[in-house]
């Protein structure tokens, strides 16, 4: 069977992020959801074969801030947008990947193992993939688990690491695309 290549992006589902906060005063912050732009190729041969995502960093955007002592504001959207992109280095390494040329089919969709490079560190990774049949349509989603310092990333502080962003953060992903 001939190769067949899919490429899906932005247009067709969300990545979202969301942080936590942690330390004594936790309980100010707030728990931001982010949204970024990606852009995924998946390669099969009667079954998918590797995928690649790209996520474009410097397309974060702030969404919403739950939690902390008030509402957040635009300008705190913004100011936690440039404290993103500082803390992921976003000048210099433009671009979070995940690769996986090991899939396995699962009884709800797929295991992708592979890698998942940020702040330029690459490490292992295993994402569960559920695929839906929706008819005319495949529906794709998972959900993660990423923690900054398997990336050699300072998570965002202040008042003297008193409030932080929480070292794990929560990816999910959700897609459609037509069969």
């Amino acid at each position: 069977m001939a190769d067949t290549v899919w490429t899906l992006d932005s247009s067709d589902g969300a990545l979202t992020v969301t942080t936590g906060v942690a330390g004594p005063a936790a309980a100010m912050g707030h728990r931001l959801t982010i949204a970024m732009a990606w852009q995924a190729t998946v390669r099969w041969a009667g079954e998918p074969v590797s995928m690649e995502l790209s996520v474009d960093v410097g397309s974060l955007e702030v969404l919403r801030g739950e939690g902390g002592v008030k509402g957040l504001t635009s300008p705190e959207k913004a100011l936690a947008r440039s404290n993103a992109l500082k803390t992921l280095g976003a000048n210099r390494f433009p671009h979070i990947t995940f690769r996986s040329d090991q899939i396995t089919k699962t009884d709800g969709g797929y295991r992708l193992s592979g890698t998942l490079e940020i702040h330029g560190k690459a490490r292992e990774h295993v994402v569960d993939l559920r695929v839906d049949d929706l008819g005319d349509n495949w529906r794709m989603s998972c959900d993660a688990v990423v923690r900054h310092s398997d990336f050699g990333l300072k998570p965002y502080s202040m008042m003297l690491g008193a409030m932080k962003v929480a070292d794990e953060v929560a990816v999910s992903f959700s897609a459609e695309r037509a069969k």
